[in-house]
């Protein structure tokens, strides 16, 4: 059986999923800002519920829900929250974020601040495991559907951030422009200094800012880490 992850203020239990925790989410995680006090947030595509968490960590928003279409990240997604010192906070859904959207657009209620690491492997990569294809494969959730998605629900001043591949940043800060969201921060995140930019961090909003470029490198060598990344991930790593 695959160990709990033990961060400093809460414990991810990942057996039931196939999504495992990654580095991905939890630099999304730390990224994102909530330095506006959104007072409701949706992480989509929660898989463990990890990003759901760390955002519980370091705000004070009354509302964190998850949406999670696979039925058995979506009960893993409920169990960790339920575990957590956050449970009244937290509340997942199982559901595709389409009809999530599309019901949530209806009720006419919006989120200040959304965050997603989507499925990203495009379908010439599916193994036999559907239920890690749902979870890596953007034939579970297109770009599209995520950002026409995200436009209906995403308050007037709210943050829409990301984690994509490198590759796939051109093309998702167009299709974002299309429904309107403006890119204002990114993050292009390297392995190691000699290594190739692998994934880019997106804040998007409803408005038009001077872009804030940087750019973060994970490592110095196995196992020992930058500063900029100790300092991004210190407050729920165990060993940083």
């Amino acid at each position: 059986m695959l160990k709990p992850f033990k961060f400093k203020e809460f414990t991810i239990h990942q057996d039931k999923t196939a999504m495992k925790v990654g580095t991905d989410g939890v630099l999304l995680g730390a990224w994102c800002s909530v330095d506006e006090y959104p007072d409701t947030i949706l992480d989509i595509g929660s898989g463990t519920g990890v990003i759901s968490l760390m955002i519980a960590q370091r705000s004070d928003a009354m509302t964190i829900d998850a949406v999670e279409v696979d039925e058995n990240a979506y009960e893993q997604t409920v169990a960790n929250f339920e575990e957590s010192d956050w449970g009244d906070r937290l509340y997942c859904y199982n559901a595709t974020f389409t009809e999530f959207a599309d019901e949530i657009a209806e009720e006419e209620e919006s989120y200040d601040l959304i965050v997603s690491n989507p499925p990203f492997y495009t379908d010439d990569f599916e193994t036999e495991d559907t239920a890690r294809n749902t979870a890596r494969f953007t034939s579970s959730l297109s770009f599209e559907e995520l950002i026409v998605g995200v436009s209906k629900i995403l308050s007037e001043n709210g943050k829409f951030c990301v984690v994509i591949p490198f590759k796939e940043e051109e093309g998702f800060i167009n299709l974002a422009k299309e429904k309107t969201l403006f890119l204002n921060r990114i993050c292009r995140v390297q392995g190691n200094e000699t290594s190739e930019v692998k994934r880019c961090l997106l804040e998007f909003s409803f408005n038009e800012t001077e872009i804030q470029e940087e750019s973060l490198i994970i490592e110095i060598e196995r196992h020992q880490y930058t500063e900029d990344y100790i300092n991004l991930t210190k407050d729920f790593y165990l060993k940083m």
